[in-house]
């Protein structure tokens, strides 16, 4: 247990310092972009004494370096900054915009965590199947299509030719179903591939061999023996995949029309809207972050054997 508080502190901290990273970098490139926010803000009729004035009320007629630790002074406080083409706080405009995209994750991540586990497990444990066939052909499909390919595709035969969902917007459960499964298709097709992989290296290990001769059947022997160690690559993988999800949203949501983080990243891009910007990349570093560290104490619950030092 002490090994364990040791470790988590250690991790924590490390994930502190790559966030600082993560920050530099971010404040760095968006500057270094073209078009100035305060002319853009201003209007094309504004005259230079206006934009000026816009200049000065966004902190950008101060050193890069100033406005860097202005910024993440801002950030210490919990204040995301002010975002001047919406007119309010970016804490509160992404407070309207989160929900939608933590929702579109979640449902990505629950059906492909849930299919990829269950399907890989039957392929691995019915080798050169019928199933292991289908789990394999899903894998290498899932991973060479393209999510803007599969979107437009679902769009195209559940919207326009079959009638069955709608193709755009925010609304009930059936808004939610292509963009979930488009969401979630690539992660759960290589999940399966190494559900299915895992699960026939263990089964062919020394000790499941010995486990079936004490006369224990294979079913007990996979689920109870087997499954417990090839769920540890799969652990490690689910612990990135929803922060991996969440900050990939975006094509997603734009394909869809779908008003989260993701379709609003695009708007805060063309509007130059830095603190927008700044704030929608830290959040969807800080999920990345919060999944690995989350993958890497879970692998030690399903091994126990594993040493946290």
């Amino acid at each position: 247990m002490k090994n364990q508080r040791q470790h988590i502190r250690k991790r924590l901290l490390a994930s502190v310092f790559v966030l600082i990273g993560v920050t530099i970098v971010v404040f760095a490139l968006i500057r270094l972009g073209n078009g100035d926010p305060a002319a853009m803000m201003a209007g094309d009729l504004a005259t230079p004494e206006e934009i000026e004035d816009y200049r000065i009320r966004m902190g950008l007629d101060k050193p890069l370096i100033v406005q860097y630790f202005t910024y993440m002074a801002g950030l210490f406080k919990g204040d995301l900054g002010y975002s001047y083409v919406y007119s309010m706080p970016v804490r509160d405009v992404l407070a309207k915009r989160m929900p939608q995209t933590l929702m579109l994750s979640l449902t990505g991540f629950a059906w492909s965590t849930v299919f990829s586990i269950v399907f890989g497990i039957v392929a691995g444990t019915h080798q050169g199947s019928g199933v292991d066939f289908a789990a394999m052909f899903f894998a290498v499909l899932g991973q060479a299509m393209s999510t803007v390919w599969l979107g437009f595709l679902l769009i195209l035969i559940f919207g326009v030719k079959l009638h069955l969902l709608p193709i755009q917007g925010f609304g009930g459960i059936e808004h939610l179903i292509m963009p979930g499964l488009c969401c979630g298709f690539g992660q759960a097709a290589s999940q399966t591939r190494l559900m299915r992989s895992s699960m026939v290296d263990v089964i062919h290990e020394d000790y499941i061999t010995a486990t079936r001769a004490r006369g224990i059947s294979r079913k007990v022997t996979n689920m109870k023996y087997a499954l417990r160690n090839a769920m540890l690559p799969i652990v490690t993988n689910i612990g990135f995949a929803f922060g991996k999800l969440f900050a990939g949203s975006i094509v997603v949501e734009n394909i869809f029309n779908w008003p989260g983080m993701g379709n609003l990243m695009v708007q805060a891009i063309n509007s130059r809207d830095y603190q927008l910007v700044q704030s929608i990349l830290l959040i969807s570093s800080v999920m990345l972050v919060f999944g690995n560290l989350l993958a890497d104490l879970l692998y030690t619950v399903v091994d126990p054997r594993i040493s946290l030092n």
